[in-house]
């Protein structure tokens, strides 16, 4: 077992940028856990779009379950597992919304397609049928059809402030290596080694 470094971030790079290398798929994916006002828990995968010494962002439609719950609560915990390489890592912390420019920037990003199909996903709403979906795409699409897509009023992303960042690597014999690393408050951490 090496010493690990002071900053958890700089594991996290070394981590996250040979995942780019391994994983076939999404390495940026990761599980986010939310819970509505009464703490029943919800989980489902989002992209990583950015991380840094403040925490990591993903975006999303601020109308869609996990935004409704975000909002009224904001905690979060979200996991990492690339398969590939045995390792993943947890993060747990509170929740900010990004800055509007921040959020225009990454949605200025994206895709022309996704850029309409925020506009046109009623995300987490009840749909009677995909051509429900594809009327509200072609109106979309007609509404933009010169020039640029603003980013909707409803679309945003949010940053997870780590409290808690959890390494862990498989060892043989079940015998994981794990490394906690816990925020004190003042952007300094303190590091512990689990048991499996």
């Amino acid at each position: 077992m090496t010493t690990p470094p002071a900053d958890p971030l700089e594991l996290f790079r070394q981590w996250y940028a040979e995942a780019e290398e391994s994983e076939p798929n999404d390495p940026n994916a990761m599980a986010l856990a939310t819970a509505d006002p009464a703490g029943m828990p919800s989980v489902r995968m989002v992209l990583l779009k950015g991380y840094d010494a403040d925490g990591f962002v993903f975006y999303t439609n601020l109308e869609s379950r996990k935004g409704v719950q975000l909002l009224a609560n904001p905690k979060a915990a979200l996991v990492m597992h690339w398969k590939s390489l045995r390792r993943q890592v947890r993060v747990e912390g509170m929740v900010h919304q990004v800055s509007d420019e921040e959020a225009d920037a990454y949605f200025a990003s994206r895709s022309r397609g996704s850029q309409i199909g925020a506009w046109a996903s009623r995300q987490s709403q009840p749909m009677t049928s995909a051509h429900d979906l594809e009327k509200r795409v072609a109106q979309y699409t007609a509404r933009f059809h010169v020039g640029g897509v603003p980013r909707p009023d409803h679309w945003s992303g949010f940053r997870i402030a780590p409290a808690r960042i959890e390494f862990w690597r498989e060892g043989r014999f079940r015998l994981h290596e794990r490394i906690l690393y816990i925020a004190d408050g003042v952007r300094g951490w303190t590091i512990q080694r689990l048991y499996p």
